[in-house]
C-alpha cells in the first residue's frame, strides 16, 4: 500500500521481530509497532492494533514464529501449543487467524527433534503464509476489477483494504485495480460503527491513492440505494462457509438486504484463507461480542447515556442468497460453488 508516497505492508517480519502499522492511530498519526513475543502479538490483536481477517491471520502466523524462536528446548512442543491456543483465542470469528497460526504450528512440529531447523521453518512458514495472502489479494483485485464498469458508484463497508490484509486489500484491491485501469469510479465509504474503520481506515487508504470517495453514515446507505446512486456493493469477509454464507463486520447483512431489494449486485472479495471448509453454514460461526464501551465512548468521552447497557456484536452473518458472487484469486464464483471451487 502507498502511505505518504512510500510502500508498506501492514505486517512484516524483520530481524527476529514482528513489525505492524498501528491501525488504532490512523488517520491522525502514522506509526509502527514492534513485537518480540507471541504474548505481545496476542495483546495487539485483541486491542485491534492490527485488524482485518487476513492481517490478523498473518500477525498470528508471525506470533507463532516468535513463539518457536523463544520456546525452551525441553518444552518446545508444549510452549508452541500454549502459544497456538492463546493466539487463536484473541479473535474467534475471523478464520484466517486460526488457519495462519495452525499452519506455522504444524510446519514447525514436523521437524522435531531438530529444533534449530524447526525454529527456522516456523519463520519461513509465517513468511510464506503472509506472502501468499498478499499475492492472493493482488490476484483477486485484478479479477474483480473486470466486474466494475466505467462510471461505477460503489458502496463498501468496514475496511477491506491493504491495512486489513498483508497488502492490496480484498474489496479495496478490486477498487484499486479498477482505478489503475483508468476507470472513473466513486466509492461510498460506510463509517462503520462502532470503531469507524470505514471512516478512518478505508477513507485514509482511498485518499492516499487519489480514489474519489465520500464517507457516509451507516444509516445513509438506504438513502443512496433509494436514489439509485449505488451500482454495486463490494465487501470483504471474516469467514466464508461451505454453503456460501459469510461473516463480516456488523452492518454487512443489512447492506446485502438493501442491495437485494434494490436489485444491485452484492459481491464479497476474499483470499483462500478466509474459507472455512469445516463450517457448514453461517449459524455455525462464533460471533465475537466486544466491550460495550466501544459503543458508549470515544477517546474516553461518553457518547451515550453512561448508565445504560450496550450490546456490541462485532460481526453479523450474510446468507448466501443475498450474495451475487464471491471474488477469489481463482475467479468469481456463486456463493454456493465458491468453497468447492477453491479446493480444486
Amino acid at each position: 500500500m502507498q502511505i505518504n508516497g512510500k510502500q508498506y505492508r501492514s505486517v512484516w517480519f524483520e530481524q527476529g521481530r514482528l513489525i505492524m502499522i498501528d491501525q488504532n492511530k490512523i488517520p491522525y498519526e502514522f506509526g509502527l509497532k514492534e513485537y518480540s513475543t507471541y504474548l505481545e502479538v496476542a495483546a495487539a490483536i485483541r486491542e485491534m492494533t492490527v485488524r482485518g481477517a487476513p492481517a490478523i491471520g498473518a500477525a498470528g502466523a508471525f506470533g507463532m514464529a516468535l513463539a518457536a524462536l523463544a520456546a525452551p528446548d525441553q518444552k518446545f512442543r508444549a510452549y508452541l501449543r500454549s502459544a497456538r491456543d492463546e493466539l487463536i483465542s484473541t479473535r474467534p470469528t475471523a478464520v484466517d487467524l486460526s488457519i495462519g497460526v495452525q499452519y506455522v504450528y504444524e510446519s514447525a512440529l514436523k521437524f522435531i527433534p531438530d529444533l534449530p531447523h524447526a525454529r527456522q521453518v516456523a519463520v519461513l512458514a509465517a513468511n510464506e503464509f503472509a506472502n501468499k495472502s498478499a499475492d492472493d489479494c493482488l490476484k483477486l483485485g485484478r479479477i474483480g476489477a473486470e466486474l466494475i464498469q466505467d462510471g461505477a458508484r460503489i458502496l463498501t463497508h468496514c475496511n477491506a483494504g491493504a491495512l486489513a490484509t498483508v497488502d492490496h486489500g480484498t474489496a479495496l484491491s478490486v477498487i484499486r485495480e479498477a482505478h489503475k485501469l483508468g476507470k472513473n469510479i466513486f466509492v461510498y465509504v460506510d463509517e462503520t460503527r462502532p470503531r469507524f474503520q470505514g471512516a478512518r481506515l478505508t477513507a485514509f487508504e482511498l485518499e492516499q491513492e487519489g480514489i474519489p470517495h465520500a464517507i457516509i453514515t451507516d444509516s445513509a446507505a438506504g438513502f443512496y440505494f433509494w436514489k439509485e446512486q449505488i451500482d454495486l456493493v463490494i465487501t470483504g469477509a471474516d469467514r466464508i462457509c461451505l454453503n456460501g454464507d459469510i461473516a463480516n463486520k456488523i452492518g454487512t447483512y443489512e447492506k446485502a438486504v438493501l442491495a437485494h431489494v434494490h436489485e444491485v449486485p452484492f459481491y464479497v472479495a476474499a483470499p483462500d484463507s478466509t474459507f472455512d471448509l469445516a463450517c457448514a453454514k453461517g449459524k455455525d460461526i462464533p460471533i465475537e461480542i466486544r466491550d460495550e464501551d466501544e459503543i458508549k465512548r470515544i477517546n474516553g468521552s461518553y457518547l451515550a447515556n453512561p448508565g445504560s447497557p450496550a450490546l456490541n456484536p462485532a460481526f453479523d452473518i450474510t446468507p448466501a442468497k443475498y450474495i451475487t458472487g464471491i471474488i477469489t484469486p481463482k475467479g468469481v464464483f456463486t456463493p454456493q460453488e465458491a468453497a468447492q471451487r477453491m479446493q480444486s
